[in-house]
């Protein structure tokens, strides 16, 4: 075959050669997918355009609303709710030869019953049961505090006011500096956070943290608040406990206006297993939305798989894609599951053997999928960003579709926070291999960006630890006084700002902290549940503890700010790969430049250098601009940014390394 036929992903990736067959075929059906789309409704855009027929819409031209529902295999569906006191019959809705159920409601007729915030649901009779069931678009979803039950709630407010329309995310996302959160659990009381204290009490924070993008979890509504956002039931509802959808609207629009894009965990991996609250089993099958039998059942995660190669099934997700971007301005996602959702396995195997890229292991419609969402994305908003979260090394995640990619932008680097984890739980610092500390940092596909972290959500869980918990313990607990010596917290405090700072310079293209390990929040996330009582006590962030200047987590806050600021200013992600300069497996010194700027680190858990020789790139002057040994950053001062380094007829420098200590220099002449 000829150099211009072979995909582009083989030409960069010549080890994919075997498999130039599949790659190619990938496309192929990626093509034929677009094209039928095209010509079934004009444009992909418009395919995803579900939400505005299905669902329940005001129609001027009729001068009344409207109910639709797509419930192929039910017998009969009946509109109920506030506005017909509940009455199970009265409302009967008449069905199309595609599945499609409809009802009518004349506004002079309505107008007094069917009004802002009545509660509406829709009963299913199919041969296997009859069900009261809450509507598959619905908008907003409540819940009942004396008998806990769900219903879809009408949601019709004065029409919201956006003044973002200068903010463009496109400089954001050169280097995403992304700040992980959850709503519910971002203030320090003991209960559920809202939008509208987020937006007033700690976008402040994110703002003066530097971070450029927030990513939102657990946005979609979801009836079990422990699940963290992950078992979504409603698909097109921001979740009402945190407030209402203007609140959320106002959160995003404030977030842009102070110069910050807005990314949301978007749950299309799974859906959550409920029949009463959820889609599964919605119009009495067992494969309207999701896959039959044990092929649509997650058992890890006890939730619903979908059918990626259903048509209605793709024009639901992609319709949901689009409704987020343009209803709430979200400037893009960050797409949960991605490993499980495209193989069989879900990822459940070793993937030392290229052929599992390939083989009948792979769920090729949920690739599919995959690649119409991202088309999608970029369609609506071409400065939009999409991240997906994979461990498995799909070969061309994050490549252009046209080159035989999956059409993602960014890929989490999930072997990044693994490796820490395994390394603090195993390892003392001196028997730290920095050969491997330099692959796992460093090991990422030529022209694919990844999305760096050495802690998200996940490290965070109850029954984990955070980092900072891994290097102090209990000491957080007692010794982080700024008045009170501990050598458990120096240590933790050193190895924290290290830990982060080279995870930061050094493993991706982008960058992400989990909203409090920014300042080494010192306990695990656990939402309120049986097993605890139900306590709020670990589902919030501590924020009084960095806000007193008498604790040491003000000085991790400190470093965090300049190490952010230092990225922003010298966009080193945006900058090509690091190029090492040293590497001492025994004494622990590396080296690296990235950016323009040198970085010097030494893990050595003892022993200071003095007159260490250090080969830099180009010969000249050069100067500290940061060193984590500054006592505001609750280091010892054993370093003088004052002194200027000149490089030896070889360009090396000689300098002072003191022990576990990360150091930036710049030439400056």
């Amino acid at each position: 075959m000829s150099k211009k036929h072979i995909p582009t992903l083989v030409q960069d990736e010549p080890w994919l050669a075997d498999y130039e067959t599949q790659i190619k075929a990938r496309s192929d059906r990626f093509s034929k997918a677009l094209h039928e789309i095209k010509n079934y409704s004009g444009s992909i855009t418009e395919f995803a355009g579900m939400h505005h027929y299905y669902g329940i819409h005001f129609e001027a031209w009729r001068n009344g609303w409207v109910y639709r529902e797509w419930a192929p295999a039910a017998n009969q569906l009946y509109f109920i709710g506030d506005f017909n006191g509940w009455n199970l019959s009265s409302h009967p809705m008449r069905r199309n030869p595609r599945g499609d159920w409809e009802i009518f409601l004349p506004y002079e007729e309505y107008k007094t019953r069917f009004v802002h915030k009545g509660k509406v649901k829709v009963r299913v009779e199919s041969a296997k049961f009859t069900l009261d069931r809450i509507p598959a678009y619905i908008t907003r979803v409540v819940q009942d505090p004396e008998n806990h039950d769900f219903a879809g709630q009408l949601w019709f407010p004065e029409k919201f006011q956006w003044n973002d329309s200068k903010f463009s995310p496109k400089s954001n996302f050169k280097q995403p500096l992304i700040y992980e959160c959850h709503i519910g659990m971002a203030q320090e009381k003991l209960g559920v956070g809202t939008y509208s204290e987020f937006e007033e009490l700690t976008l402040p924070r994110i703002k003066a943290a530097g971070y450029n993008t927030i990513q939102m979890m657990a946005i979609m509504e979801h009836p079990y608040y422990g699940s963290f956002g992950y078992h979504v039931s409603n698909f097109f509802a921001p979740t009402s406990r945190f407030g209402t959808p203007e609140e959320l609207k106002s959160l995003i629009n404030t977030a842009h206006k102070m110069g910050i894009a807005v990314e949301m965990d978007i749950v299309h991996s799974h859906a959550v297993k409920n029949v009463n609250e959820g889609l599964n089993e919605f119009d009495g099958s067992e494969n309207q939305y999701f896959h039959p039998g044990e092929k649509g059942y997650h058992e890890g995660w006890d939730s619903k798989l979908f059918d990626y190669g259903k048509f209605q099934v793709q024009q639901f997700l992609l319709s949901n894609i689009r409704y987020w971007l343009e209803e709430f301005h979200f400037d893009g996602f960050r797409f949960d599951g991605v490993t499980s959702m495209i193989y069989n396995h879900h990822g459940h195997i070793s993937f030392g053997d290229a052929a599992a890229y390939f083989d009948e292991g792979v769920d090729e419609d949920a690739l599919l999928y995959l690649q119409l969402a991202n088309t999608l994305i970029h369609a609506v908003n071409p400065n939009a960003i999409s991240i997906a979260e994979e461990v498995s090394g799909m070969p061309g995640l994050c490549r252009k579709v046209e080159d035989g990619g999956i059409g993602f932008d960014f890929r989490l680097a999930m072997g990044i926070p693994d490796f820490w984890i395994k390394t603090l739980k195993h390892k003392l610092d001196e028997q730290w291999d920095l050969f491997e500390l330099w692959h796992e940092l460093t090991n990422r596909p030529k022209k694919e960006k990844s999305i760096a972290y050495a802690e998200s959500h996940d490290q965070a869980l109850v029954g984990d630890k955070s980092i900072a918990f891994w290097l102090m313990d209990k000491d957080m607990y007692f010794n982080m006084s700024i008045l009170q010596p501990s050598l458990v917290v120096d240590r933790g405090v050193a190895l924290h700002k290290m830990i982060r700072m080279i995870t930061l310079t050094l493993g991706g293209e982008g960058y992400l902290n989990f909203i409090g390990n920014e300042f080494g929040h010192p306990e695990w996330v656990d939402f309120p549940r049986e097993g605890n009582e139900w306590s709020y006590q670990y589902a919030r962030r501590q924020w009084s503890l960095v806000d007193d200047p008498l604790l040491r987590y003000q000085q991790l806050d400190a470093w965090d700010k300049v190490m952010i600021k230092l990225a922003t200013d010298y966009q080193i992600l945006a900058s090509p790969p690091a190029v090492q300069l040293h590497l001492d497996p025994d004494k622990k010194i590396l080296a690296y430049e990235r950016g323009g700027l040198i970085f010097i680190y030494s893990f050595n858990p003892t022993e200071s250098f003095f007159g260490f020789s250090i080969y830099v790139p180009k010969p000249g002057s050069y100067q500290i601009i940061l060193d984590s040994d500054e006592k505001k950053f609750g280091g010892f001062k054993r370093l003088d940014p004052s002194i200027s380094y000149a490089t030896d007829d070889s360009q090396h420098l000689q300098l002072y390394i003191p022990n576990r200590v990360v150091i930036v220099l710049e030439r400056k002449k």
